[in-house]
């Protein structure tokens, strides 16, 4: 468990060199896991190094105080509101004309290596094309997730006409900064049975809550308790490529945890939470007391509730362990998905080219249909069926069959049998040990917040999966989206409502999946939809859905058409209503895919 030293050893930066941009739209790890980042490796371990360590001469990267500086262009190269990636033969950066100022900063987006010339500048920030972040053009700050680190800015001068930049060649090298932080100097760090701030679940939210805490100065005692026995990791890569290896995923070294004072218990299970004592106690009957708590315990295994649920060989993807041990078993077998979400219909991707056969079992008529509609929805099933996975639509699961104890076949309530070593079942809010605590559930165990992150218990915060939160600009409409970008935007309000910041939650939610080496975005919140409006090809999987209600765009997705994902939640999250209007007008007479018309002013 990372404490407090009295001497914090230098924080670690693991150097990421991501593999050259071949195709676009193959970032995450797909089923052959191309074009995703990958760790330097020396020798077959991460190489990481201090900032504060001078580094010897043969290493491939100088010291902080080497800089580099050239001319990258001339003032009237670019016009305002344009960006171009420029080179200082150390590295690449991104280069920014807004408003007659020209602002330097890393090119790359720190989250997955997205080139951020092809994102979307509007309002004094540059927007990733892949997933949404956002970084501020005059500070290189992180505004919105996903992600952790924040862009490096670099120094501009104008002389003669010509653009100049200077930068260290380690940071054009590192192509991300993590904030600064405070470090904690509590005296009891490590020892005591009380903490200012108890965190439990160690996923994105509460990450974010803590690294936020100390980003504003705070300097007490942070835990971090976690049912896992690793340190935070990058979750939404288990169910797209389920053989990664936990230290592959990690989101911070070990370091990171000892250098900040962010103490984190692993395998903790808590039991029960008595708010009024401020206390909690674990599975293993330790106590600890607490000022501050954010509930951030996120998803646990769904119980299959038909006859012969007690088999082996039933899985729920929550750990890299799950992950790991499904893929093994699949190889060469008969695999069975129950449900075809996000999830489920990630693992069926992944699982296609390592088992015998994969069949998804799904109560709705199409995959997804709730959430991207019917003609997206078949699209993206003949997508699964032209790679060999059978659908058992507009059924459940009835009864599981085993021999020796082990799956055999699963039966389904239409009375077709299906073969079936392995069975992927999903999840639900890990919300059962609040039952009793007085902490406010709804009726399917959801944690239900207000804006500034707040239970029905004062000092006590709830973020991420298990939430249901009011979204703006859904008119406040109460609502649950178990998503990784959502999980840090809520993760960072409760840490500010935790110092009294009167934070509240304005993020438009943007997610993303990746099947079959192709890349789904998603912007907005679409439930309750009256209509979609398709530009591009569905055969092609090349397009744009736009989600109406009544008058108005409340959700975009796309594959194969970016930028316009991240810059539909750019003109959402500036408070503009995109009419149902504008986008068919788009439709009939944009074939050239042009979508000015999305930045202009006013409707």
């Amino acid at each position: 468990m990372g404490g407090c030293f009295s001497k914090p050893k230098p924080v670690e930066l693991k150097i990421e060199v991501v593999l050259p941009e071949k195709e676009r739209g193959k970032e995450e790890l797909s089923a052959s896991g191309k074009g995703s980042p990958r760790a330097y490796q020396g020798n077959g371990t991460a190489r990481h190094f201090h900032t504060e360590e001078r580094l010897s001469t043969p290493h491939p990267y100088p010291s902080p105080q080497d800089c580099v500086e050239a001319a990258v262009c001339h003032v009237k190269d670019l016009e305002n509101g344009q960006m171009r990636e420029v080179e200082l033969g150390w590295g690449k950066v991104l280069l920014v004309k807004d408003n007659g100022e020209f602002h330097a900063l890393g090119h790359k987006c720190p989250h997955y290596g997205a080139p951020l010339v092809k994102g979307v500048l509007s309002r004094g920030r540059v927007r990733c094309p892949w997933h949404g972040a956002c970084f501020n053009i005059s500070t290189g700050d992180l505004e919105d997730f996903p992600g952790l680190d924040s862009l490096h800015k670099f120094q501009v001068k104008i002389e003669k006409e010509k653009v100049y930049v200077r930068a260290s060649k380690q940071a054009l090298q590192l192509q991300r900064r993590t904030k600064v932080m405070a470090k904690c100097i509590s005296p009891s760090a490590g020892y005591s049975s009380s903490t200012n701030v108890l965190i439990v679940g160690a996923g994105a939210a509460g990450l974010v809550c803590a690294e936020t805490l100390r980003q504003e100065g705070f300097s007490d005692r942070i835990v971090l308790c976690t049912l896992d026995r690793h340190l935070p990791y990058d979750r939404p890569k288990l169910s797209k490529s389920l053989d990664t290896q936990p230290e592959q995923l990690a989101l911070r070294p070990k370091e990171f945890f000892r250098a900040y004072g962010i103490e984190v218990l692993t395998e903790a299970q808590v039991v029960t939470v008595d708010v009024r004592t401020k206390k909690v106690v674990f599975k293993d009957g330790f106590k600890l007391e607490y000022s501050k708590l954010l509930l951030a315990p996120g998803s646990s295994p769904k119980t299959l509730s038909c006859k012969g649920k007690e088999v082996e060989n039933v899985f729920t993807i929550r750990t890299p362990e799950d992950a790991n041990r499904v893929v093994r078993l699949a190889r060469g077998r008969n695999v069975v998905v129950v449900g075809a979400g996000f999830l489920g219909m990630e693992v069926a991707a992944y699982l296609t080219e390592k088992a015998h056969s994969v069949s998804v079992v799904e109560l709705e008529e199409t995959p997804f249909r709730r959430f991207l509609g019917e003609r997206v929805g078949r699209a993206l099933m003949k997508m699964f069926e032209n790679n060999r996975v059978k659908f058992y639509m507009q059924t459940e699961v009835s009864e599981l069959r085993g021999q020796e104890g082990k799956l055999k076949e699963v039966v389904l309530k239409s009375s077709k049998v299906v073969r079936a070593d392995v069975c992927v079942v999903g999840i639900v809010p890990a919300t059962g040990f609040l039952r009793q605590s007085g902490i406010g559930l709804d009726s399917r165990g959801f944690i239900p917040v207000n804006k500034m992150m707040q239970t029905n218990v004062p000092g006590v915060f709830a973020a991420g999966d298990a939430v249901t939160f009011p979204l703006a600009w859904r008119n406040n409409r109460k609502v649950n989206i178990p998503h990784w970008q959502m999980a840090h935007a809520q993760g960072r309000v409760a840490a500010q409502n935790m110092l009294a910041q009167e934070a509240e939650m304005s993020t438009v939610p943007y997610l993303w999946t990746a099947m079959f080496g192709k890349s789904l975005r998603y912007a907005g919140y679409g439930e309750g939809f009256d209509d979609v409006i398709i530009q591009g090809d569905l055969e092609e999987l090349k397009f744009v859905a736009f989600y109406t209600k009544g008058d108005e765009v409340i959700a975009v997705a796309s594959m194969n058409y970016d930028p316009i994902v991240s810059k539909v939640a750019e003109v959402l999250a500036s408070g503009r209503a995109i009419r149902k209007r504008e986008v068919e007008l788009f439709v009939l007479h944009s074939k050239t895919g042009d979508m000015s018309w999305l930045t202009g002013k006013g409707s």
